[in-house]
């Protein structure tokens, strides 16, 4: 069996053609060295090297092996390195799930700046609403994702990577939609409103049940999807609620209007002018290091 050491001290005596200067770069004595070099020939079954007590030659065997010498080397050194850098959390694999609408605002610049500053680590995507998120990450099939509160922080980490305003969606044309002043929940009143489902789409259910709490909109549609909000209120079907950064969606034939701010449930909104949040969540197993290199980018967003 050929070992990295025979390997290593043929390079340097087919480099050297002295045993004597090959034996001082290795820092070991001459015996060693020829011994090395012997069990590499019996190993390869042809003769490297020719030599006696005046010189040291290169056969044409030995001269096909350097060049496969050198390759072996170089990956040994390359896998070295790379071995080196995933202990670092410097380079490997992380599967990553996302809703769509983290993809509008966060998604681009996180893996703009992971191909930055981590650039040996390769982010494999996974659309998925929340609760899929979860139970990737349960089952192993996910390392991180951005998704939507609540979680259970009994089986979860997370952290807030964005906070935003919560927005109304107006057709064109429609009263609502002129005017500078922030909407009051008042002016849903008697309005048709795109809802969202209970379970599929769980946090902006529940964001637009707690802004209208005191109004009595008509909930005539019911959607898993901010876009698909957006493309219903488009179609004149009602009036929306999205987050702010549905803007740049750039859905025709609507206007989005700032809405009043208001307490809300504090156990809920770090932030009543900003109430719509995405976290970033992993498992309470211990990280990897190419995961928590990764994390870090995510929450200096």
């Amino acid at each position: 069996m050929i070992t990295f050491e025979q390997v290593r001290s043929f390079v340097a005596v087919a480099e050297e053609l002295h045993f004597g200067r090959a034996a001082e770069r290795l820092r070991m004595t001459q015996p060693p060295l020829s011994r090395q070099i012997q069990k590499l020939e019996r190993s390869v079954g042809a003769r490297l090297l020719e030599r006696d007590n005046r010189r040291v030659a290169l056969t044409t065997a030995g001269t096909a092996f350097l060049e496969e010498a050198y390759r072996m080397l170089a990956l040994v050194e390359a896998a070295g390195d790379r071995t080196r850098r995933i202990d670092a959390g410097a380079a490997g694999v992380v599967r990553l799930g996302f809703t769509a609408v983290s993809a509008i605002a966060v998604l681009g610049p996180l893996l703009r700046r992971l191909r930055t500053e981590l650039p040996d680590v390769d982010v494999l995507l996974s659309e998925r609403v929340t609760m899929a998120q979860v139970e990737g990450i349960q089952r192993h099939e996910l390392d991180l994702g951005l998704a939507r509160p609540p979680f259970d922080t009994a089986a979860l980490q997370s952290r807030v990577v964005r906070r935003e305003a919560l927005m109304a969606v107006v057709p064109e044309g429609h009263p609502l939609a002129a005017g500078d002043a922030p909407l009051t929940p008042d002016d849903f009143d008697g309005q048709p409103v795109i809802g969202y489902h209970p379970q599929q789409s769980r946090y902006f259910h529940e964001l637009l049940v707690r802004f209208l709490a005191n109004a009595h909109p008509r909930i005539e549609q019911s959607v898993h999807q901010v876009l698909t909000a957006m493309l219903l209120a488009a179609a004149g079907q009602g009036l929306a609620l999205v987050p702010e950064s549905a803007a740049s969606l750039h859905v025709e034939g609507v206007v989005l209007r700032p809405l009043v701010q208001h307490g809300g449930d504090t156990r809920l909104d770090a932030d009543p002018e900003r109430p719509v949040e995405l976290h970033a969540i992993w498992a309470r197993r211990p990280a990897t290091p190419v995961l928590r290199r990764v994390l870090d980018v995510v929450t200096s967003l």
